[in-house]
């Protein structure tokens, strides 16, 4: 029997799906060059989207955010997102959809406002943020020197390939024998990391930041998990002492959900094992998506070309 060639994953440009090998851009791309891109990422387990309305609301917020017009609406982005999940086959999958600035066409300014804007879209098989041994006994965080780009300068809410400050703070986490970084901002305050929110649990309540952020949509599931649990969860500054001095930490992510840290910079947190609140948050944010909560079922017969 042939091998489906969409079976490790398909991709949309340009108004054609083709199996993930052959998407490519022009190198001339101002996507590429300039970094002048903005994406979202949706995941779908057991068949089914979690959270679509509220990613393509996001991802609809960052393209006005950016001034980005491409030819699609969100509602086909959605059919094309089903299909694309359709073609693969794939019940756990990672849904990724960009929309990049083009170039100008020959003759007209080089300016942003006359480039081309382009919808991308692509489904690989789930990709989990860290391996699942490291979710498992926590992940090994440090707290990087490396501050969080301003958002006075990038928006955070706003999906973008700005990572340079992540990329660093990457590479002195590798140093440090660490798993992950978190950045702060300027004033000392917690942002985020590398693809995840941070949240710390002092007392019995849950705090994570509420500017200098993306406003994941897992973020918010856990939000809406500890209002359902009656877990206190307050979105606000979170200063780095707060941080460090916590009883529990954990991370949420589109890749893994909610994810526990066990070490942070020299220090160990509770038995080196994720505590008792991020143990509860995992296990009801798995059962939730197990159970269909926010899901939407994918199309998997919408596959005609």
């Amino acid at each position: 029997m042939t091998a489906s060639p969409f079976a490790a994953g398909a991709a949309y440009m340009h108004g054609r799906f083709v199996p993930i090998a052959e998407a490519t851009i022009p190198i001339t791309e101002w996507g590429y060059r300039r970094s002048d891109v903005t994406y979202d990422v949706v995941s779908v387990w057991n068949g089914q989207f979690f959270k679509l309305d509220d990613h393509l609301k996001r991802f609809k917020a960052s393209m006005d955010h950016f001034r980005l017009q491409p030819k699609e609406s969100i509602e086909d982005l959605r059919g094309i997102l089903h299909k694309l999940v359709a073609m693969t086959g794939l019940q756990e999958a990672y849904v990724a959809m960009d929309c990049l600035r083009g170039s100008p066409p020959a003759g007209m300014p080089r300016h942003p406002r006359y480039a081309q804007n382009h919808i991308m879209a692509y489904v690989v098989p789930y990709v989990w943020l860290m391996p699942k041994e490291v979710i498992e006994r926590g992940a090994h965080m440090i707290v990087a020197s490396t501050p969080r780009i301003p958002e006075a300068s990038v928006n955070p809410r706003a999906k973008n390939f700005h990572w340079a400050d992540m990329t660093q703070a990457l590479f002195e986490a590798q140093d440090k024998g660490a798993d992950n970084p978190i950045l702060l901002d300027a004033d000392g305050n917690v942002t985020e990391g590398p693809g995840f929110n941070v949240f710390a649990v002092t007392n019995g309540r849950v705090a994570t930041p509420d500017r200098g952020v993306l406003e994941g949509i897992t973020r918010l599931a856990v939000i809406q998990l500890c209002e359902k649990l009656d877990i206190p969860c307050e979105v606000r500054p979170v200063p780095v002492d707060e941080l460090r001095n916590a009883d529990e930490i954990f991370i949420s992510s589109t890749a893994g959900g909610v994810m526990g840290v066990t070490r942070l910079d020299q220090r160990i947190l509770g038995n080196d094992r994720p505590g008792p609140m991020t143990a509860n948050l995992h296990d009801a944010y798995w059962r939730a998506r197990r159970e269909g909560w926010c899901g939407e079922r994918v199309s998997y017969t919408e596959v005609a070309a």
